[in-house]
């Protein structure tokens, strides 16, 4: 089945037709920017421009950077405050005129990844940690996500702790990547020592440079880089808005 997956971002919001079956993005994908402010208006508009660019006219899931609890956002760590207990769901389809479903984003990329990525086949407990505009996480104890797992919030230093280790701030603060490395460890010890994981996998745009920070970790927990990078959420989109579709 194919499916539309949108991926909402602090910065930026991207979208591709997506083969559920494969996880293979049958179209390039489109991005726009995030607009600013980023109230549900103007962000479910952009969506909507993204679903007009693709002329689609069938399932659409998107991910949100904040907790989705059955449609409703009860966050908004990196977008407008607006956002707050608004019925997401309720918002993009009178802006898009069609039914779609909304997923946490990091949820959404562990699920891809967990499919086709790394995490494929992987037992015990795996989180999936996206770097980003913020931190975003996804738990997965023998496959099975357990949803909206906000570990980018744990407090590091009297801050969240993506206020220390999100890609954006090693480009804001201009970091090395050793001094980078050296913020995200600390960050990924403390995960460890409360979770005591068997794998941690790396996502968001910065993965694609993980051989410049990764072998500069250290952790007991053995640490992968996506192997979806930073399509992971548009595909976990398009399957969970496939999945909902089928089960209708």
């Amino acid at each position: 089945m194919r499916a539309l997956g949108i991926d909402i971002g602090g910065s930026g919001i991207k979208g591709a037709v997506v083969e559920t079956r494969t996880g293979k993005m049958v179209a390039e994908r489109f991005r726009r920017p995030t607009p600013q402010p980023s109230k549900p208006k103007p962000v479910a508009r952009t969506v909507a421009e993204i679903v007009e660019h693709f002329d689609w006219r069938g399932p659409i899931g998107c991910t949100f950077p904040a907790i989705v609890h059955h449609g409703v956002i009860l966050s908004a760590a990196n977008v407008h405050h607006d956002w707050v207990g608004a019925d997401c769901v309720r918002v993009m389809r009178q802006a898009i005129g069609q039914p779609v479903s909304v997923t946490n984003d990091a949820d959404a990329a562990g699920v891809a990844e967990m499919t086709f990525g790394i995490g494929k086949g992987k037992p015990g407990l795996v989180i999936m940690i996206t770097l980003g505009t913020g931190i975003g996480s996804a738990l997965f104890y023998n496959g099975v996500l357990v949803p909206n797992a906000e570990l980018g919030h744990l407090q590091l230093h009297g801050v969240d702790a993506e206020a220390r280790a999100a890609a954006r701030v090693r480009a804001e603060d201009k970091l090395s990547w050793k001094q980078y490395a050296k913020r995200l460890n600390e960050y990924l010890a403390h995960v460890e020592f409360l979770f005591t994981p068997d794998l941690f996998i790396i996502g968001g745009g910065i993965s694609a440079d993980h051989r410049k920070f990764l072998p500069l970790l250290k952790l007991r927990t053995p640490v992968a880089p996506a192997r979806l990078r930073n399509d992971a959420g548009i595909i976990g989109a398009a399957m969970t808005a496939a999945t909902r579709k089928r089960r209708a």
